[in-house]
């Protein structure tokens, strides 16, 4: 049956067709064998992981026009090509170990394939989810992020060309986020329409646009960033708002670890606030960070994307609990970790 995201037909997931597809590329030898997996968890993309008869490890990731969740969700599948283009400026921009190699792209199949992460490794979301939140990993993920933005700020001009393109931006984020999220929930929709106005306004460093824990994975003290489709250059502080969502989302699934995820909510904000110290955007963020983690907190249980963890007595709950926060804005992210925690 033919696919109906790819017009050729192309399904990496069936492995039969992957090995045809890849030995008429020519990537592989015509008789090599592989050892192929499917991996789960994606909802935008098709991900296969790879091994070679020689040992080398990939990981294929094909786009989807229609994304996995219930709700309708299109997006224009080239965007794998601006994720490759992010993989290249990465690899300059990040610090070094934590951006997977580009091995190849196929512009006509939209799929590409990096150096698969050496194991043994862990997902750091599955880490969290468990109840080991480790400062090492919190401050390596600040630190990231800091890197990436001051480094990217720094060389403006060639960042700002190579990314200045955010229509993905719009149709994986701001629509399906915020824009949808007001019309589920009117009352909150003065003040989404105003943070995607601001959003739009705010542009002066990389935004990777999926500053998630479970697109990071754990191998010894270090983390490896994955998932760069959203990347664009734009407002840095939708990247802070996103991940300290994850923490405080996380604080309210579970009780029992709620004090450590609400610190190390913190504890990221500090420590990537000193690293981007002296910068021309560091006195402004914050305000603008704040907003996106009250939009993002929401946009997580009424967005298109909803966190599948959260059961739906945890959604009403923190819906309520943003509403409220939303009319009388917290001044900094402590107070607004504090205040959510509280009204939990």
């Amino acid at each position: 049956m033919p696919d109906p995201d790819r017009p050729d037909g192309l399904d990496i997931e069936r492995p039969e067709a992957l090995v045809r597809y890849l030995r008429a590329a020519k990537r592989i030898a015509a008789d090599e064998r592989l050892e192929i997996r499917v991996l789960a968890g994606g909802v935008s993309n098709r991900t296969v992981w790879v091994r070679r008869a020689g040992g080398e490890a990939w990981v294929l990731k094909q786009a989807l026009a229609k994304l996995r969740v219930q709700a309708d969700w299109f997006s224009d599948p080239a965007r794998i090509h601006r994720e490759a283009e992010g993989l290249r400026w990465l690899e300059r921009l990040a610090p070094a170990g934590t951006i997977t190699p580009l091995v190849f792209e196929d512009p006509a199949a939209h799929l590409l394939a990096m150096a698969a992460v050496p194991k043994p490794h862990e997902n750091w979301k599955t880490m969290l989810l468990a109840g080991r939140v480790e400062n090492a990993h919190v401050d390596a993920f600040a630190g990231l992020l800091a890197t990436v933005q001051r480094r990217a700020h720094e060389r403006e001009r060639d960042v700002r060309a190579a990314f200045g393109d955010r229509s993905f931006f719009e149709s994986l984020r701001l629509e399906p986020y915020y824009t949808y999220a007001a019309q589920q929930v009117p009352e909150a929709a003065d003040f989404l329409h105003a943070l995607i106005e601001a959003t739009r306004k705010r542009t002066y460093t990389l935004v990777h646009g999926d500053y998630s824990p479970k697109n990071v994975l754990v191998r010894g003290p270090n983390l490896v960033l994955l998932d760069h489709e959203v990347i664009h250059f734009g407002d840095g502080a939708f990247d802070l708002g996103f991940a300290l969502t994850h923490f405080l989302s996380k604080a309210h699934h579970l009780p029992a670890h709620r004090g450590a995820f609400v610190r190390a909510a913190g504890r990221f904000w500090t420590n990537y606030r000193n690293a981007v110290e002296g910068l021309p955007f560091a006195g402004t963020i914050e305000p603008a960070a704040v907003r996106h983690t009250l939009g993002c907190l929401l946009a997580r249980v009424a967005g298109r994307s909803p966190l599948e963890y959260l059961a739906a007595d945890e959604r009403d709950r923190q819906r309520r609990a943003v509403v409220n926060l939303m009319r009388n804005k917290p001044p900094d992210i402590a107070t607004l970790a504090q205040r959510f925690a509280a009204d939990l």
